[in-house]
């Protein structure tokens, strides 16, 4: 199966090797954006040994490089192509111009591009379509958490409803691009499905959310807010009412894949493996699995330790001398410990670490003489051998995370809470019967002062759920034996928005959940029982048996011929011209991916307003039992904890959040999308250095400074850093010239 982290990395690879110039040494100009994403899957020394000599920022101070090639590597922002025709216009910056765009580019800025200056420079013009974040071989995200304001925060005013809807509609597309940059980067050319959210609301049927606080809103005052929250953008499709994010980004996306398709015929023809699926849903789909505790190793350390965007953690290691300190490790698809445990329930994950680490000091035992090796004598022998210093510090980071989270499960009274959750999250108990004594359970937690209030916030949104709404009176009775604060009860109000029914009447009927989960009896814990819906869904897709109702096609069906492409406005055939009218000589045409040599059929799932650790880990486990390559992304992932913060302020429109302090920007109705693009990916220029002193002139002349330096993909989280000189040695030691 092909791993998306090393897909990526070999285009950028591929990119950086296929420029070379006569001098062979060649220079990488970056922007912010392309910075990062170049950090995330290739290191310093990967570029250096590219014959790259230099890297460095397009929005800093550059000296004249007039012997050099230049390869670029820009996001195609207008911006930016200003700044390329600005390196060769006067003072010529590059001997030539290599442009690699990290996704499409529109026609205007292309035509702007070749009819300036630097037309006569440019040696190659390429979009490269990798602009995702790929977090795991088969995990990608957009890194932007904010969208889960922009389709589920209501609006509060007349005024502030249309440009919601704008605002959505520019969020959305700025989405079906990147998942269209998956889709080409494994060269898949896949059908398209679609989540059909029960009872939606057609677009005329709603109204803008009163500007006062109300009490907690009931299920008919509630119900327009899920829906326009959800994406009802009746603007770009003026034939169709009540559209939804996930319909409308579908279709989004089919555009963008039919687009590129017309542009190049040989996209996803030359492949053996069937053609693939994509399932595009949203967190409504499944509101249990953000709430619920897992105890799988990955979804359980994110969920209770201090893990930092699921990758950094600080924790205490003991050094060679027995001495503690702080270590701040980092959980990627390199660590070959965490791959092999993350997705196993905690106790086997333990079980296998110790296990393999005792395995691992028995094999190295020969490295202490003759006999066996004490514990601490094992360790001393790792410490002094620096080959295997990294593989301690691996088995002790998790081990370390195992410990802390065990102790957080019986500090919390974890069994107990999980029990409750489980029963409402499956609706039967471990015997498999239904819970008749949920709330006298329940209860007695609520008011215990030994669990956090994170927690009591948990059972009370899972046991709403389990309930389908509970009267307004005994809703105010749990918040009461929670002690729940202000905003902890406005996290569990706030669910209305995303389509949960939290306020019930005597004569109220249950509302039909078209998606349940299928009886688990052959789960051997009883505190993981439940399934996140995602699993159901891919599991009948793959048997044929997904309701078609509810995840309709957007245009062809694998049973079907593919018919022409229509739009949603119209019904007529959508005319389309290719960004490349007229290429001139020296442009190649944008590599078609080309991932691997697998057969296996693909199903790639997009989870819109977050996925959860538990929805990763069934696309693994699926992939397995279902013998597919899936692959699940999302516009972020988040944790419960995550979760519940935002919720807590998603009827401000997500003022007071970590991922928008200030709340949800007010866009701007008649602008382009390439306005919205530019301004999203908008850097400012730093200013040039200060004059030197005329002293110093002469000098100049003689021995010209080492123009400013941007650190290369080590950290990549810095703009004007110096490249290291013991990397500047090797460099010249290795290839014998090394010029700055």
């Amino acid at each position: 199966m092909s791993s998306l982290i090393n897909t990526v990395r070999d285009k950028f690879l591929d990119a950086i090797r296929s420029v070379n110039p006569p001098g062979k040494w060649k220079i990488l100009v970056v922007d912010e954006h392309s910075q990062k994403l170049l950090g995330s899957v290739l290191k310093q020394f990967d570029i250096l040994e590219e014959n790259v000599t230099l890297i460095e920022s397009i929005t800093n101070y550059r000296d004249p490089q007039p012997e050099f090639e230049a390869m670029y590597l820009l996001m195609p922002t207008s911006q930016n192509v200003d700044r390329i025709v600005k390196d060769f216009s006067g003072v010529r910056q590059y001997a030539g111009a290599h442009v690699f765009f990290i996704e499409g580019l529109e026609e205007k800025l292309f035509d702007r591009l070749v009819s300036s200056a630097a037309e006569p420079f440019l040696r190659t013009v390429k979009e490269l379509f990798v602009n995702f974040w790929a977090a795991e071989a088969q995990t990608f995200t957009l890194q932007a958490p904010e969208m889960f304001f922009g389709l589920y925060s209501p609006p509060r005013s007349d005024s502030q409803f249309k440009a919601a809807r704008d605002r959505l509609e520019e969020e959305l597309r700025f989405a079906s691009k990147i998942i269209a940059n998956v889709c080409i980067t494994l060269n898949e050319f896949p059908y398209i499905r679609y989540y059909v959210p029960p009872n939606h609301t057609p677009l005329g049927a709603l109204k803008p959310h009163p500007s006062t606080r109300p009490p907690p809103p009931q299920e008919s005052s509630g119900r327009w807010r899920t829906n326009l929250a959800r994406g009802s953008e009746a603007r770009a499709y003026e034939s169709v009412e009540g559209d939804y994010a996930t319909k409308i980004l579908a279709f989004f996306v089919q555009n963008n894949l039919d687009n590129y398709k017309k542009a190049n015929p040989d996209f996803a023809t030359t492949t053996e493996r069937p053609r693939g699926t994509l399932v595009i849903t949203d967190r409504v789909m499944d509101m249990v699995a953000p709430f619920l505790h897992e105890f799988t190793y990955q979804a359980m350390a994110n969920d209770l330790l201090p893990i930092e965007d699921g990758t950094r953690y600080t924790y205490k290691f003991q050094s060679s001398v027995g001495a503690y300190e702080d270590k701040t490790a980092t959980l990627t698809d390199a660590d070959t410990v965490w791959t092999g445990v993350r997705h196993m329930h905690m106790r086997e994950a333990i079980d296998k670490l110790m296990a393999d680490f005792n395995k691992f000091l028995e094999e190295n035992a020969v490295f202490k003489g003759e006999g066996a090796a004490s514990l601490n004598d094992m360790k001393e022998m790792l410490a002094s051998l620096p080959q295997f210093q990294e593989q301690r510090e691996k088995f002790s980071l998790h081990l370390s995370m195992a410990q802390e989270c065990m102790g957080l499960f019986e500090q919390d009274k974890l069994p107990l809470v999980a029990t409750i959750e489980q029963d409402c999250a499956t609706g039967v108990t471990a015997e498999g019967k239904t819970p008749k004594n949920l709330v006298q359970d329940m209860v007695p937690l609520l008011d215990s002062r030994e669990v956090v209030n994170s927690n009591k916030v948990r059972i009370v949104a899972l046991y709403i759920q389990f309930r389908d709404g509970v009267p307004e009176e005994d809703r105010r009775r749990l918040y009461q034996h929670a002690r729940l604060s202000v905003p902890e009860q406005e996290a569990v109000n706030s669910l209305v928005h995303l389509g949960v029914r939290i306020n019930r009447g005597a004569g109220d009927r249950d509302t039909k959940k078209k998606i349940k989960q299928k009886p688990n009896n052959d789960e051997e814990y009883e505190l993981s029982r439940f399934k996140p819906s995602i699993r159901t869904v891919l599991e009948e897709h793959v048997a044929d048996k997904l309701d078609k109702t509810l995840f309709p096609y957007v245009k062809d069906q694998p049973s079907l011929a593919a018919p022409t492409t229509t739009s949603l406005r119209s019904g007529t055939p959508v005319q389309t011209s290719s960004l490349r009218s007229q290429k001139p000589a020296w442009h190649k045409a944008a590599r078609t991916g080309g991932a691997g040599t697998d057969t296996r059929q693909r199903l790639l799932v997009f989870v819109a307003g977050g996925m959860t650790y538990s929805e990763i880990r069934e696309a693994y486990q699926l992939s397995t039992s279902l013998n597919r390559d899936i692959y699940i992304g999302s516009t972020h992932t988040l944790t419960p904890r995550q979760f519940i913060n935002d919720l807590q302020v998603l009827e401000l429109g997500g003022i007071g959040s970590k991922a928008i302090p200030n709340g949800l920007k007010e866009s701007r109705g008649g602008r382009s999308f390439q306005e919205f693009y530019d301004e999203r990916y908008f850097t400012r220029d730093a200013p040039p250095p200060p004059r030197p002193a005329p002293a110093a002139a002469s000098a100049r002349q003689e021995r010209r400074p080492a123009a400013p330096r941007m650190s290369p993909a080590a950290s990549y989280s810095s703009n004007t850093s110096s490249v290291t000189p013991s990397v500047q040695e090797e460099k010249k030691k290795k290839k014998g010239l090394f010029r700055f």
